[in-house]
């Protein structure tokens, strides 16, 4: 069997030297197995991955090297669509578990408040803004600890999958080998690629502490180098000399995909031999998550502070009256083991000087420097501290991986592996799950046999411009926030103009929302025929397609959610809740005002025809046996007052019997009217549908609009052209049949996807 063998790069990793040659013979003492996909990394992009695949039934491992589960301190900032995505992975029977527990926990960030010098050099306040968007989401940017999201996301994945899958720590991946003659085919029963991982002790696998080891910090993680170095060697035995590890510390484990969500410094890009594009800056800043005492007066709202000579200051203020300071250190010394010079770093040093000057020493960023250097920033007001959680140090820089996938899109990276910012744009967590969220469910499709493998090629063509996008903001934002202001009415001309800060962050902040991401004409995204409909929003990101039918609903972007009403029970219902994360598409049928032009009730009934044939979409593309909604999910929502109709006025697909003929009364919704006790409702006008004429949405599992058509027959047959591009015929994938006294009483917790 030929292999495309990716060699370990021994110059690069250093700190895996000793676990670099692995016996390469057959011995059946090796342990082996089978996954259908791996994920190295148990961060929040990991982790997001692993819960698609829970929620979705699909077989897979997650490793991580390191031993404790949770770092002290690193992100904190929850965006808007990072919390619809956790909502989305609820239903009303039960509750993903960050969800509730992050937006009580969490602080709201509600305002944003600019200080900066005035003429006179002294600082005040000039400004105050929401901090985020108003109307943008149902949800605005919180700031909750990253260990909690962590911890939620791992008990999600212990309840979805009913205990079977725990993270695996601390394991080392140290090779990976795919088989060169599957490149090009798409055979989901193989299992092409190979990844040898050892298995560490938890002393071996701890990261070194810099600096204070009394009070935990994360300057292992910041700085160029330092990560690779932090995990201690395993000393090599009179046996391990040459750097062999002996078998019984070794597997190999054969899997279909590997994703790669292993950091900044990730091991698996350094294996698919990807650099990062872009460049590292000489602006250093201290982080600290304490409780201030001071008497600054918007101590507990999020603040973006200039001062002329001391540098900036970013307020974030946090749970249980932490505060975190992001603070731009004037004067960091650099390691004399790699410096050139002797001369001090200052931060108005350009890139490549700094290159010559060797790596920041971090054993020298401590608590006191970076609350010294906050004070000078905070005069007048005074600052001190007590409470210390936790302390850190980074150097602003901007890169982006040029490739999110290699090897015919076997092995993936996300997040942190293939973007890096500064985090003053509270982006890194969030863009990191919502790289994984893309990837995952199209991982569950294809592992299911549903879709096809070209699907997978979307994930990069889609998160790399998001990515891209990103970098190019921050690098706008940081190099603002980090230059000297300019003073209003001084001769002195250079530095950053304020108002010039203040409108790139209005306009930034709809997109550091996540609510704007919007992808390209692809196979999930049919929108090329359509670039004629082009409107600008007017805020500063670009231009939107949409379909006339649907003048509000941009094709690509999320579906933002509204209320509708259950037709059965009255209850109002955000939609975006109606469209769970489990795997599933959404059809969603807008058939109009069914009494004021009745035709549109008598197209709506000839759908039903079409969807019991097994040609079409609903049947063909759902496994025999399977429910009938395991994979496409049919919703309709009519225009009229719910009292005016009646559930039976409608087709079989709005109200189905399953194989025990239980109703599903959760297909129809009313679109419009009064509820009792959440106002008034006007779904087709908030999305600009004509009741006339209707229209019928396609919504991808992740809530992004797939397409656009019309509320007829042609238009459902679009929908039937849309599916076969990409779904698998399950005509002869027949499951077991269930039998009436079947117990399924789970049904709504456990995997829905093809089951």
């Amino acid at each position: 069997m030929k292999y495309l063998s990716i060699k370990q790069n021994k110059n690069k990793d250093k700190n895996f030297k000793t676990f670099l040659t692995i016996k390469q013979d057959t011995d059946m003492t090796v342990k082996h197995s089978e996954t259908d996909v791996l994920i190295i990394g148990a961060g929040p992009a990991g982790l997001m991955c692993a819960t698609w695949l829970s929620r979705c039934g699909i077989p897979f491992r997650i490793i991580d090297k390191r031993s404790n589960e949770i770092f002290t301190g690193q992100a904190d900032g929850l965006q808007c669509r990072s919390l619809e995505i956790f909502q989305s992975f609820s239903e009303l029977s039960f509750d993903f578990a960050s969800l509730n527990q992050s937006w009580k926990m969490a602080n709201h960030m509600i305002e944003m408040c600019f200080w900066s010098p005035n003429s006179n050099g002294q600082l005040e306040r000039n400004s105050r803004v929401a901090d985020t968007i108003p109307g943008i989401s149902r949800f605005t940017q919180s700031v909750i600890h990253q260990g909690n999201i962590e911890k939620w996301f791992v008990d999600s994945i212990d309840y979805f999958s009913e205990g079977k899958i725990q993270i695996e720590r601390p394991l080392l991946p140290v090779s990976i080998n795919v088989k060169e003659e599957n490149e090009g085919k798409s055979n989901i029963d193989d299992y092409p690629v190979e990844v040898k991982v050892v298995k560490v002790s938890s002393e071996e696998a701890r990261p070194e502490q810099y600096g204070n080891k009394n009070v935990a910090n994360g300057l292992f993680r910041q700085f160029d180098g330092d990560q690779d170095k932090s995990y201690k060697e395993k000393p090599a035995s009179e046996e391990e000399e040459d750097g062999e590890v002996e078998e019984e510390d070794c597997e190999i484990i054969h899997t279909k995909y590997v994703v790669g969500c292993d950091g900044a410094h990730s091991w698996v890009r350094k294996q698919l031999d990807i650099d990062m594009e872009g460049e590292q800056t000489d602006f250093v800043w201290g982080v600290l998550d304490m409780v201030p005492i001071t008497n600054f007066p918007d101590i507990r709202n999020r603040c973006a502070i200039h001062l002329k000579d001391s540098g900036s200051v970013m307020v974030i203020p946090r749970e249980n009256d932490l505060v975190r300071f992001y603070i731009q250190l004037k004067e960091v010394e650099r390691d004399p083991a790699t410096k050139t010079d002797n001369k001090k770093f200052t931060g108005n040093v350009d890139d490549t000087q700094a290159k010559t000057k060797g790596r920041i020493d971090r054993s020298k960023i401590t608590p006191e420097l970076i609350l010294k250097q906050a004070q000078k920033i905070f005069e007048p007001y005074t600052l001190e501290m007590t409470d210390l959680s936790w302390y850190t140090g980074y150097q602003i820089g901007q890169r982006v991986s040029p490739q999110f996938s290699k090897f015919n899109n076997r092995v993936f990276i996300a997040g942190d592996a293939c973007h890096t910012h500064s985090p003053k744009a509270g982006q890194g967590m969030n863009v990191s799950m919502q790289d994984t969220y893309n990837l995952g469910f199209k991982l569950a499709l294809v592992c299911k046999g549903l879709a096809k493998q070209e699907i997978l090629s979307t994930y990069q063509l889609e998160r790399l411009k998001v990515a891209r996008d990103l970098i190019a903001f921050d690098h706008k934002l940081s190099r603002l926030f980090s230059g000297k202001p300019m003073i209003p009415n001084s001769d002195i001309l250079d530095g950053v103009d304020m108002d010039e800060f203040h409108q790139v962050y209005l306009e930034g902040n709809k997109f550091a929302s996540g609510t704007i991401v919007d992808y390209e004409d692809s196979l999930l995204i049919n929108k090329l025929k359509l670039k004629q409909d082009k409107n600008d929003d007017g805020d500063g990101d670009g231009l939107m397609v949409m379909n006339k039918l649907a003048p509000k609903i941009p094709i690509g972007r999320r579906l933002y959610s509204v209320k509708m009403i259950s037709q059965a029970d009255g209850r109002p219902i955000h939609i975006a809740d109606r469209l769970s994360s489990d795997g599933r598409f959404r059809v969603l049928i807008f058939p109009g005002d069914i009494k004021q032009y009745p035709n549109n009730l008598k197209i709506l009934h000839s759908f039903q025809d079409l969807l019991d044939d097994s040609k079409n979409f609903l049947k063909k593309f759902t496994p025999l046996n399977a429910f009938q909604d395991s994979v496409i999910d049919i919703i309709t929502i009519h225009n009229n007052n719910r009292h005016e109709v009646e559930i039976f006025d409608f087709p079989d697909f709005t109200h189905p019997l399953d194989y025990k003929h239980r109703c599903d009364y959760w297909k129809l919704y009313s679109g419009k009217g009064d509820t009792y006790h959440e106002g008034k409702i006007n779904m087709y006008d908030d999305y600009g549908i004509d009741p006339k004429h209707g229209v019928i949405l396609v919504i991808r599992p992740d809530s992004h609009v797939a397409k656009v058509v019309p509320f007829s027959i042609d238009g459902l047959k679009q929908v039937d052209e849309y599916f076969k591009k990409f779904m698998i015929d399950q005509t002869n994938n027949v499951l077991a049949s269930k039998p009436i006294d079947y117990d399924d009483s789970k049904r709504f917790i456990q995997p829905r996807l093809a089951v």
